[in-house]
């Protein structure tokens, strides 16, 4: 269920200065009001007390949402996370423990904080990288707040964060990977334009090949010098089991039988590297 967004209530006066709309629509005084929901039991008198409390403090929260209006994020969304925010501060506070406003401002801006962290990122970043790219931006904003001001570089930024340039990088590759490329995504508006699936490459086969040729050569170099012969003969010139056996003056069962043989030793060594591995 969506939260009313209206700050409006009837029979409020409209006044014309800064300092007493800001007072009343932005930090209300509701001290008598949370006295009261402190004393109230589960039922509608307690819930229509926590209803007035979250409409008069919703102009704070609909300024907090503000604030991060520039940031992909409707800002309709935003105010609803806001004042999600401002539901839990209301039920959370505790009217003996200060004023309000300081709870609710870093309670409201942590749940926003926590919008964009966990539900805005197309894929799940770690913490600490969010933080680096959070660092960053505000170090490319500070130094660039004078007109004309170049883009800082990586050792710029890292020297007005403290940061290394190394955690830099991260922070910048992360602002430019808030969201992600469709692999539809046209990259020419050529005529003959190609999308990022055509620069991807593809698995090749080969390789499996090379690395296993690489591993059966040193249990090929420890087999017997005719059994090396035979497997020569038979693989690499190509020569049948009876023309072997013609040639080397046994019968074709015996090649066959030292052929399994040599290829079931070669196997084993080979598998048996690959799992100490």
């Amino acid at each position: 269920m969506r939260i009313d967004m209206s700050t409006s209530r009837p029979g409020t006066p409209v006044t014309t200065t800064s300092a007493t709309k800001r007072r009343h629509d932005d930090a209300p005084d509701t001290a008598g009001l949370f006295a009261r929901l402190a004393t109230l039991e589960e039922g509608p008198e307690r819930d229509a007390v926590r209803d007035e409390l979250v409409t008069a403090w919703l102009p704070m929260a609909h300024r907090i949402a503000g604030r991060f209006r520039e940031r992909g994020e409707s800002i309709e969304d935003l105010r609803q996370v806001a004042a999600l925010g401002l539901v839990k501060a209301v039920d959370r506070f505790d009217p003996e423990r200060g004023a309000f406003e300081s709870y609710a401002v870093p309670t409201i801006t942590g749940e926003v904080k926590r919008h964009f962290r966990d539900r805005m990122w197309a894929l799940r970043v770690p913490r600490r990288v969010q933080e680096l790219r959070n660092k960053v931006r505000v170090a490319r904003r500070e130094l660039t707040q004078t007109p004309g001001s170049a883009e800082p570089t990586a050792a710029e930024l890292a020297a007005h964060t403290g940061l290394t340039e190394e955690e830099v990088a991260a922070g910048l590759e992360a602002l430019e990977s808030f969201s992600a490329l469709s692999l539809d995504a046209e990259l020419s508006s050529d005529d003959d334009g190609y999308s990022l699936a055509d620069t991807l490459g593809s698995s090749d086969s080969s390789y499996d090949t090379v690395v296993d040729r690489e591993s059966a050569k040193a249990g090929l170099s420890r087999l017997p010098e005719r059994e090396r012969a035979i497997l020569y003969m038979r693989f690499f010139e190509d020569m049948t089991q009876s023309r072997i056996a013609d040639q080397l003056g046994i019968s074709q069962m015996h090649v066959s039988r030292l052929i399994s043989r040599s290829c079931a030793r070669v196997r084993a060594e080979v598998m048996g590297e690959r799992t100490s591995l």
